[in-house]
């Protein structure tokens, strides 16, 4: 590449000769000057200009620092957002435990109250530094976890506390008739009209025409009818081949296919059928084998699941089969 230089009256003129090399260096060279002089000019104008108090250069600097500080804020409110949306979640979860915390205590006939009293706190003060968001990050989602699993624990807990209490409800643990007086009971006896041996397949609890009488456990009325010998009789299906038999009622408030509770009124007391005197004639039958139902109501209310299944797992005495009241011969009193 060659340059000619001339002085400004065009009398001497000068040839420069460059090379590849010498082009590029003074390119880069330019290239340098320039910069150098527009950083200093850049940095000798604002300075001086902020300085000075320059309207111009005042309005460009401070047109700089706001959006600087428009991008911090920007930042910050992104991440704020984001860490009260978490906030929001842990929320939602905490009174999803303390909910179900709740339930599991009634199960387990806990107190509430002593669930949510406040634990002491306290000790000498040693501080630290700021969490950084980073750290403030990890810290929630470590907590999220926590109460993830202890959300699955207690649901579980409360699954398994349900179906213990569901077993209880359906074994006839209940009284029939409320304090009232137990008559004949379970086994052999004389038969007060015949006056012969006779098999007696329930309790009697005399008590006076009108006593309400309750189911022993929650299940499902399957029969409700009038029957020669047992009366106005009522059947409840508890499930796992249990029924319970109410016998010689006045009245009856239920019907069949109800879905009743333990505890519910389903009849009255009255002397129907074969019977001698106002009273309830009360049957537990499993697998359709009559039981002596003692040993279900003195088991009570605090009894174990276990101990339940094994008394209902195997039929008692050696008593005939029967799945319908017709199947008792007339010479049990009812």
């Amino acid at each position: 590449m060659q340059l000619i230089v001339t002085d400004a009256w065009l009398a001497k003129s000068r040839a420069i000769h460059l090379s590849g090399t010498k082009l590029v260096l003074a390119i880069l060279f330019a290239s340098f000057v320039f910069m150098a002089c527009s950083a200093g000019m850049y940095h000798w104008v604002f300075l001086k200009g902020a300085r000075e108090g320059w309207p111009i250069i005042g309005s460009l600097v401070r047109l700089v620092v706001k959006d600087e500080f428009d991008q911090r804020d920007r930042f910050m409110r992104e991440n704020i957002d984001v860490m009260a949306k978490k906030l929001g979640e842990m929320q939602a979860k905490m009174m999803q435990i303390e909910s179900l915390g709740e339930r599991v205590a009634g199960l387990a006939g806990v107190n509430t109250a002593e669930l949510k009293a406040k634990p002491g706190q306290g000790g000498p003060l040693v501080t630290g530094r700021s969490l950084t968001m980073d750290e403030l990050r990890i810290k929630l989602a470590d907590l999220d976890q926590i109460a993830n699993s202890r959300t699955d624990l207690l649901t579980v807990i409360e699954s398994r506390l349900f179906e213990q209490k569901i077993k209880k409800m359906m074994v006839p643990t209940q009284e029939p008739v409320i304090g009232g007086n137990l008559g004949s009971l379970f086994g052999w006896r004389i038969d007060p009209i015949t006056g012969v041996s006779a098999l007696h397949t329930g309790l009697d609890f005399p008590a006076e025409p009108g006593t309400p009488i309750m189911s022993a456990a929650g299940g499902v009325v399957v029969v409700q009818e009038f029957h020669p010998q047992y009366g106005n009789v009522i059947e409840v299906d508890h499930g796992n081949n249990l029924i319970t038999r109410y016998a010689h009622t006045s009245k009856v408030v239920v019907k069949k296919g109800d879905l009743i509770r333990r505890g519910q009124k389903i009849a009255e007391v009255g002397n129907t059928g074969r019977s001698t005197g106002p009273h309830l004639h009360f049957e537990v039958l499993v697998q359709g084998i009559p039981q002596d139902p003692q040993k279900f109501l003195s088991a009570g209310r605090d009894l174990q699941p276990r101990q339940l299944a094994h008394i209902t797992s195997a039929p008692g005495s050696a008593v005939p089969s029967q799945s319908s009241p017709s199947a008792v011969g007339a010479s049990a009193q009812r």
